[in-house]
């Protein structure tokens, strides 16, 4: 039995290096694209909705008006520019602070979201793939961040992917159900953990993260389709949320699949041994 599963896994993983040869260099525009879309649609959304988000603000802070409109300008300015200019890979080093500000500190703390776990949990995935953005960045350019040691296979960028496939696996969390309602949830559970431990670990990474893709695709699709609920039901905003995150979640994948486990994984340590 264990023979025909390594055989199985190994058919795969012959199936997705090929897929992944045909499309690499198609991969890193749109893993960017993905990554970036959920800054995309909250600066527009911002725009958008800028009375509704400045009430918003004055009433969770109690702050006047001329404080949360600021607020919301920063938030707006910061994500459309920060995400505009990783597109047009343009200034990347302010590129990316500008998104892990928006990210960690100004959303996390205007919006309250560390006190919802789900929503700490999503936006943490999120964070996951900044980082493998970082370690992009690295890739590309050893001398684009100032003092930092060079790029090699046991420098920074190892950890960076490290951290980021960690923080990427907290999106499946929030997939999880943890009960049993059918077969097909159970299996559903099992196969989602397993991935999850993969990638966390290194571990047949790219054909566990390339599942992952698929899966979050076939969810995103199926659980969060904002475009056909009416704009005034909150049902939309809270779709829409999701929708995005999990796209750039699945951009954070992709960059995985794109640059490798790196160095502290178990498939690195597999080729020393």
């Amino acid at each position: 039995m264990s023979g025909n599963t390594e055989k199985l896994i190994g058919l795969a993983e012959e199936v997705a290096e090929k897929v992944l040869r045909g499309t690499k260099r198609l991969l890193p525009p749109v893993a960017r694209l993905c990554l970036t879309s959920t800054f995309l649609e909250n600066g527009v959304m911002l725009c958008l909705r800028w009375e509704e988000q400045g009430s918003y603000i004055q009433s969770v802070w109690g702050c006047g008006a001329l404080i949360s409109g600021a607020v919301v300008l920063i938030l707006l300015i910061g994500q459309l520019e920060a995400a505009s200019l990783w597109l047009c890979l343009v200034n990347l080093t302010h590129a990316l602070h500008c998104l892990s500000d928006d990210v960690f500190a100004f959303q996390l703390i205007v919006y309250q979201l560390m006190f919802e776990m789900f929503f700490l949990m999503r936006t943490l995935a999120v964070g996951g793939g900044l980082l493998l953005l970082l370690a992009e960045v690295h890739t590309q350019s050893r001398s684009m961040f100032a003092g930092v040691p060079s790029v090699a296979e046991g420098g920074p960028r190892q950890y960076m992917q490290l951290g980021g496939r960690v923080l990427l696996v907290l999106m499946f969390l929030t997939l999880l159900h943890f009960t049993v309602t059918s077969a097909f949830s159970v299996v559903q559970d099992a196969v989602g953990t397993a991935l999850m431990v993969l990638v966390a670990v290194g571990l047949k990474t790219r054909l566990a993260a390339l599942t992952l893709v698929l899966w979050l695709c076939a969810v995103n699709l199926l659980e969060n389709p904002f475009w056909m609920v009416h704009e005034l039901d909150f049902l939309q905003d809270f779709m829409r949320f999701n929708f995005f995150q999990t796209l750039s979640v699945i951009g954070g994948l992709l960059l995985l699949i794109t640059l490798g486990p790196g160095g502290v994984s178990l498939d690195q340590h597999k080729k020393r041994w």
